[in-house]
């Protein structure tokens, strides 16, 4: 009997391909690498749609090569890719321009403020400088502003799940649960916005644009003869409705009830929590939908999470990378000594990681800090307190989100390509006081995908049974009580205040240099 699950995910870095048995257990996986974007101009994030394509295909086909590998054990697929990527196609599904990636931060100004009721509204609750941010930020805003002949010929505008979806089934669907980004979606009841939503008015477009939502764990199609021959992957399987990346994550790192968060040390560094009730932790920035169908991921992210790592790598850390090169190991071993080598609290030394903006808190004009330099301090410091600053803001998620939802989060799950640090995962333990545990598969993403499919092809009859199953806690760090003190003092003393003293000079640098 077939039981086995592929789960395909698309990440910012990488393409993978994944094959689960019924039990979690990764029995083959094929990584691709990608290019994450290309940029002709600054700001600019784009990348050809083929691009993607082909790596799922070389993936997939990657995997059929490996020992013990037997297409006739899947019983269904399941697909994961990045957020708030959008892909403009034809009626055919090809695509007529590049797609634009989360990462880029054009921005289409002057649009006109909302107005009517709805303006009237925002104003009175302090929120239209939000929406009008919103606005400016909007992918489709841009394109129609500054492409119209190519906004004209748009039949769909899609998600990137929503593209590699038509692509193996050859149906303009898409899950639910992938639905992030600056769309006309209703975060609260799980479907394309109403009529009167003023989120149409933000982002105007034709509702026929979209694709046709179908809730996860649920069939998307089956894939298609031409999808087979170019993937590999048996004609006819069933596709089945999965979520973004970072919903995927939370589901395959265990965290389903609210009291447990999912800490992920991704691009993006973000703290999730699964809750059946809508709740907004920041006014105006709604809950993600879960990979469970009906719930909503409580998340607060830090947009240049771990992306600050590579940066220090790149522009501080050569040496270690030539060394662990020489010696044929990965660079995070030897990082992980630049850790080891500074105490807690990197001797007063204490990073504040906005090196993006955000929409409420931090607001748009914000920037990163570095603050309590001294003699004393190297880059190994440097090093550290990145982690530490990324470590700190998580915490501060962390309690927002309690004080929000009024539950208390009791377990913590750590995953994403930073959980594999030892140093990491163990400063994470001593700032937050709390046993901080990473799941039992690095491929958390790709886990949840299949459980996703696992549930909608009856291999298990849900998914409080497949994570029974399927998602299991790995090594665990226990909290240093001398760590977390040095911790609690900087947490409260210095880190809680930087954002509120640093933001008025914040807004003299942002009415400078953006005019």
């Amino acid at each position: 009997m077939a039981e086995n699950l592929l789960a395909i995910d698309n990440g910012t870095q990488s393409v993978r391909a994944l094959l689960f048995d019924p039990r979690g257990k990764l029995i083959a996986k094929q990584r691709v690498p990608i290019e994450p974007y290309y940029s002709d101009a600054p700001g600019l994030a784009e990348q050809n749609p083929q691009v993607f394509w082909d790596a799922v295909c070389d993936a997939c086909q990657g995997l059929w090569q490996q020992p013990g590998v037997l297409k006739d054990s899947i019983a269904a697929v399941a697909l994961t890719t990045q957020r708030a990527t959008v892909i403009n196609v034809d009626q055919e599904g090809n695509p007529l321009r590049p797609a634009i990636i989360w990462l880029d931060k054009r921005r289409t100004e002057g649009l006109p403020r909302l107005g009517g009721l709805w303006g009237l509204a925002f104003a009175i609750i302090g929120a239209a400088e939000t929406v009008a941010y919103l606005c400016a930020e909007a992918e489709a805003n841009w394109i129609r502003t500054y492409q119209p002949e190519i906004w004209s010929k748009t039949y769909k505008y899609l998600l990137l799940s929503g593209y590699l979806t038509f692509l193996l089934t050859g149906r303009f669907v898409d899950s639910v649960g992938c639905q992030v980004g600056y769309i006309p979606f209703d975060y609260k009841g799980h479907r394309w916005a109403a009529k009167w939503d003023w989120k149409w008015k933000a982002v105007p477009m034709d509702p026929s644009l979209l694709p046709d939502l179908i809730p996860q764990g649920q069939l998307l199609g089956q894939i298609t003869r031409k999808a087979s021959e170019a993937t590999g992957i048996p004609e006819g399987l069933p596709l089945i409705a999965a979520a973004a990346d970072k919903a995927c994550e939370v589901l395959g790192s265990g965290a389903l009830e609210p009291n447990v968060a999912c800490l992920s040390y991704g691009t993006t560094a973000s703290i999730n929590t699964t809750h059946s009730k809508y709740i907004e932790v920041i006014r105006l920035i709604p809950p993600y939908p879960a990979a469970e169908p009906g719930l909503y991921n409580l998340e607060i992210e830090i947009y240049r999470g771990y992306w600050m790592i590579s940066w220090f790598k790149r522009e501080f850390g050569l040496s270690e990378v030539n060394i662990a090169t020489e010696r044929g190991v990965e660079p995070e071993v030897l990082f992980d000594d630049l850790v080891k080598a500074v105490p807690a609290g990197s001797q007063g030394l204490v990073l504040q990681p906005y090196w993006s903006p955000g929409l409420r808190h931090p607001g748009p004009e914000a920037r990163g800090a570095i603050i309590g330099f001294s003699e004393v301090h190297t880059r190994a410091h440097v090093y550290r307190a990145i982690l530490e600053g990324l470590a700190y803001a998580l915490r501060e998620g962390k309690e927002r989100t309690e004080k929000r939802s009024g539950v208390p989060v009791t377990d913590l799950r750590v995953a994403g390509g930073g959980s594999q640090s030892n140093a990491a995962m163990q400063l994470t333990a001593d700032v937050f006081g709390m046993t901080a545990a990473r799941p039992h598969l690095y491929e958390a993403s790709g886990l949840g995908a299949a459980m996703d499919a696992a549930v909608g092809v009856k291999v298990h009859p849900d998914f409080k049974a497949a994570a029974a199953e399927m998602a299991h806690k790995g090594q665990s760090f226990e909290p240093d009580p001398k760590a977390h003190a040095v911790y609690e003092e900087l947490y409260h003393q210095v880190y809680l205040k930087m954002y509120s003293r640093l933001r008025p000079l914040y807004q003299n640098i942002r009415r400078i240099f953006v005019r």
